[in-house]
């Protein structure tokens, strides 16, 4: 498994009105797309749930290196960019994937948590710790799924985790899930991954 995200951090008077058209207009193009486990279409609203700012921040797991090479380089991810213009991506390798009891459930609100890895720490307690972690979140009431993974480049961890309700049992940046494409959802690796 591989976790990918960018974000279009958007104006305080930006129309999201214009994000939420987009996605309902193309959304569907990645419904099917091979090698992918699932891409959240995710935003948050500057003054709702804490957000400091409007952002458009899909996230994505992948199955496959060589689907996500064929979004990034095959044309899809072009468009994005000539819209809005190229932004870095992000790139996690995966910890553990979990599903929760609302699976089957349409997520309407995902948390994204990025943390530092310390210094001086035993990787593998930090990585076990992370994999058990994202156990929890899935455990927990009204939670779809739930995901870890670590940039080893910035030694930063990230967990996502998808929610059925509003009331989400995560601590980290929430957004709306506007549209929910997964294809491959059913083939992530569950557990551990390594």
């Amino acid at each position: 498994m591989h976790a990918m995200q960018y974000e279009l951090t958007l104006p305080a008077d930006y129309d999201t009105g214009i994000i939420r058209g987009r996605v309902a207009r193309i959304g569907h193009l990645l419904d099917d797309w091979e090698g992918l486990g699932l891409k959240t279409y995710l935003l948050r609203e500057r003054g709702v749930n804490g957000s400091p700012v409007n952002q458009y921040a899909p996230f994505y797991l992948w199955n496959t290196m060589e689907g996500m090479n064929t979004f990034l380089w095959g044309g899809a991810f072009q468009g994005l960019s000539n819209d809005f213009g190229r932004p870095s991506v992000r790139q996690w390798t995966g910890l553990a994937y979990e599903e929760g009891g609302g699976t089957g459930v349409p997520a309407r609100f995902a948390v994204r948590r990025r943390q530092p890895v310390p210094e001086g720490v035993v990787l593998a307690d930090v990585m076990a710790d992370a994999a058990r972690e994202t156990a929890r979140l899935a455990g927990e009431d009204g939670a779809v799924l739930a995901a870890a993974a670590v940039d080893s480049s910035r030694w930063q961890l990230v967990h996502f985790s998808l929610w059925e309700h509003d009331t989400p049992k995560a601590d980290g940046d929430v957004f709306e899930v506007l549209h929910m494409s997964a294809p491959g959802l059913d083939r992530l690796p569950r557990g551990r991954q390594w």
